[in-house]
């Protein structure tokens, strides 16, 4: 019997009628004999209502108070759900992220899973139901209720699909798979077939919305083929994420990922010494910042400058450890930006294919986009440039690399 997850986002069950909706199409799949369990975002605006209702009673509410409440959003479109499909005549239940098994660590609004105990899980498909979980929460080791922070829904279905040996995870989303760049930003991008593993990770990590990094790296470890498709369109094929694409492909360049937004710390007059690095960078990490693109000039006079970029809500701590140690490192200057946004080609094999790179800047060159700062990896390359042309330059890399065609 084929045994599948299917996971929801906000958008596909913004309304009752959505709901209705949704309902219909898991109906099919559980009338045509599959085991189904389903993941739920919370409904349309939910999450973002309930943080304006906190903000109204206090302007710093306690992590712990603020994931049994974010929680509840899950809880309700999971409930509605199953009796939407109890309406259709098919057995159904719902379930909290604890009540099916997901047990995660400590960390409020950023918990990891830890483990899926799924034996309520097997017994709910052994009597026939379908299964309708509460994505973004699970219950840790003290009996809190945690959140799984951004993307937590894709995470919880991925992992769901891991635990139970699901014969493929399906992602519903607004949008019908993976493009070969942001089709908002980019009209002439078009939906991709399949893409590995390897290069759906790097498009997470550099701005590609429609999946989210962590569930990625999920499926990678456990080999769970996830399928993204739309569900305002569920005929169109959507786009396959797994181990094994097309080999040798003669355009290296498989998508283009943008971010609108980065913030950018440079500390000048650094002393040139060994330690430096993790001096700066530890406590950070420790402070729950990540860094992405890093830059060292090279030493003038046993002088450095040091600049990475972060997430632009994470600029204000940086800036806050950063000013914390600062006599300690030997800083002349802490200089920040947050006008700034980053655009990226990412394709397996461009690495060991020559005028890529190249390629590249000369297309940004002829847009007029100047780069302030490069990175690279075995099949990306990251280019940090002004907010203001991150479009154009996302545009002018899709029709360099001729991603139009198929």
């Amino acid at each position: 019997m084929t045994r599948i997850v299917q996971k929801f986002g906000g958008s596909s069950v913004a309304t009752a009628e959505h709901i209705k909706r949704v309902a219909s199409l898991i109906a099919q799949r559980s009338r045509a004999g599959e085991q189904v369990v389903v993941v739920v975002s919370a409904m349309g605006d939910t999450t973002d209502d309930l943080l304006a209702l906190a903000a109204q009673i206090t302007p710093r509410g306690r992590a712990r108070e603020m994931d049994m409440l974010l929680s509840t959003g899950e809880i309700v479109s999971s409930a509605l759900l199953s009796m939407a499909l109890q309406e259709q005549g098919i057995p159904a239940i719902s379930l909290t992220g604890q009540q099916a098994g997901i047990r995660t660590s400590g960390e409020h609004a950023r918990a990891r899973i830890d483990a899926v105990r799924a034996d309520r899980l097997e017994g709910e498909l052994g009597q026939g139901n379908v299964v309708i979980v509460a994505g973004f929460q699970g219950i840790s080791e003290d009996q809190d209720v945690t959140t799984l922070g951004r993307g937590g829904s894709d995470t919880t279905a991925v992992a769901l699909a891991a635990a139970l040996s699901a014969d493929a995870c399906e992602i519903y989303t607004d949008v019908a798979g993976i493009y070969t760049a942001d089709p908002r930003v980019c009209p002439q991008a078009r939906p991709l077939r399949d893409i590995g593993y390897e290069e759906m990770l790097e498009l997470a990590t550099t701005g590609a919305r429609v999946m989210h990094a962590r569930a990625v790296e999920l499926g990678a470890i456990y080999n769970v083929p996830i399928l993204v498709r739309s569900s305002f369109d569920p005929a169109a094929p959507g786009t396959i994420i797994r181990k094994e694409t097309i080999m040798e492909q003669g355009n290296k360049v498989r998508a283009i990922a943008h971010e609108n937004r980065v913030g950018k710390v440079t500390l000048r007059g650094v002393p040139d010494h060994p330690g430096i690095a993790a001096m700066v960078f530890e406590p950070l990490s420790e402070a729950g910042v990540s860094v992405d693109t890093i830059v060292q000039n090279a030493s003038v006079e046993r002088l450095t400058d040091l600049t990475f970029t972060v997430e632009p809500d994470d600029l204000p701590r940086a800036i806050e450890v950063i000013e914390a140690m600062r006599q300690e490192i030997g800083a002349a200057e802490i200089v920040t930006a947050d006008n700034l946004g980053t655009v990226s080609v990412v394709g397996t094999g461009m690495a060991s294919a020559p005028g890529y790179a190249a390629r590249m800047f000369r297309a940004l060159t002829d847009e007029g986009v100047n780069v302030e700062m490069i990175s690279t990896g075995d099949i990306r390359i990251t280019c940090v440039i002004a907010a203001d042309r991150v479009a154009d330059a996302v545009r002018a890399l899709h029709a360099a690399f001729e991603l139009d065609r198929a």
